[in-house]
């Protein structure tokens, strides 16, 4: 990001940038700066976006090949276009030797590195990588926000508060706004502001039910369960969360067992570092087996609920009982 910051700075750009990764907020944020300094304040006549996976690459190149009016540059944008994963060797021929008027940006979640078109794109230009940003990124990015406004908080309930709205960046800035509305009054942004307002990820509340289910507190899991449906979230949904999170739990455990640290299981599991220590504190609170077990289980509910052998709130319900149960009931 500093490189592309610094190109921009200077108007020394590549023809060709390749903006990917899992955190959309930065993806978005430098797509539009980037777009910015390519047109260089011309005309946007010169700019053409695609969205989606109906992209045909011929019609691209027609446009590369078109000179632009009264400017140097044609900006050619593809979002979401799933083109690195198919279909993309006619662009990535075209890459190799394109027009010095036509410049690109690529926009996309994931891309293949192995593809010919990754290859041609950074061989031309620059690809850029928007990780998850960790703990102590957000903090500052979370305070430099609310200095623009004259807030403060402390340490203890700006935690409260990420515990709150996950890692996402898109999130963290649409709670900061409605805290910052509720707050107007106010210096210092409190505990009770940010549980007024906020509002808890699914995510971490599929977290809570899963504490609460490793420490056999069965009714509060169920509440847990029940405060999702309340909130209209499908039963399936849910037990797919609750399966994606044995499966996080599982590769924490067993990363754990091999000596890695919080950090280093982070990186391999793709998980903040903050959110990370917790994994590892939540893992530990089960046995591998049992783990294994659970992963089991989601996918027999699953099944018993496509077949029509279980409605798909009491299938949830069921998981949830059964690995809430006390061991000596």
């Amino acid at each position: 990001m500093k490189k592309l910051a610094e190109e921009m700075k200077s108007g020394q750009l590549k023809q060709v940038y390749v903006l990917y990764g899992e955190e959309a907020y930065l993806r978005n944020q430098y797509k539009e700066k980037l777009k910015t300094a390519l047109l260089d304040g011309g005309d946007a006549m010169n700019f053409h976006y695609f969205e989606g996976k109906d992209v045909r690459p011929a019609q691209i190149i027609d446009l590369a090949e078109t000179m632009p009016f009264l400017a140097q540059r044609r900006v050619i944008m593809l979002e979401n276009s799933g083109i690195f994963a198919r279909g993309g060797e006619e662009l990535a021929v075209y890459l190799g030797s394109p027009s010095e008027t036509a410049y690109f940006v690529f926009v996309e979640p994931t891309v293949d590195k192995r593809s010919k078109l990754y290859k041609a794109a950074t061989a031309r230009g620059r690809a850029i990588e928007f990780k998850v940003q960790d703990e102590q990124v957000l903090k500052r990015w979370i305070l430099g926000f609310l200095k623009k406004d004259n807030k403060n908080i402390t340490e203890r309930d700006l935690n409260l508060f990420l515990d709150k709205t996950g890692t996402d960046m898109e999130n963290i800035r649409g709670e900061l706004e409605k805290l910052l509305c509720y707050c107007m009054d106010k210096d210092v942004i409190t505990a009770q502001d940010i549980e007024a307002v906020c509002t808890k990820q699914v995510s971490s509340q599929i977290f809570d039910m899963i504490n609460a289910v490793a420490e056999r507190k069965q009714k509060i899991a169920m509440e847990l369960y029940y405060d999702l449906l309340t909130l209209k979230e499908p039963p399936m949904r849910i037990l797919f969360l609750i399966t994606r999170q044995f499966n996080l739990l599982l590769q924490v455990k067993e990363l754990k067992n091999k000596g890695l640290d919080a950090g280093s299981i982070g990186e391999k599991t793709g998980l903040a570092g903050f959110i990370a220590r917790k994994y590892v504190a939540q893992a530990a609170k089960f046995r591998e087996a049992d783990l294994r077990k659970a992963l089991s289980d989601c996918v027999d509910a699953e099944e018993a609920v496509k077949t029509g052998r279980m409605n798909d709130v009491m299938s949830v319900e069921l998981l949830i009982v059964k690995y809430s149960m006390n061991s000596d009931t």
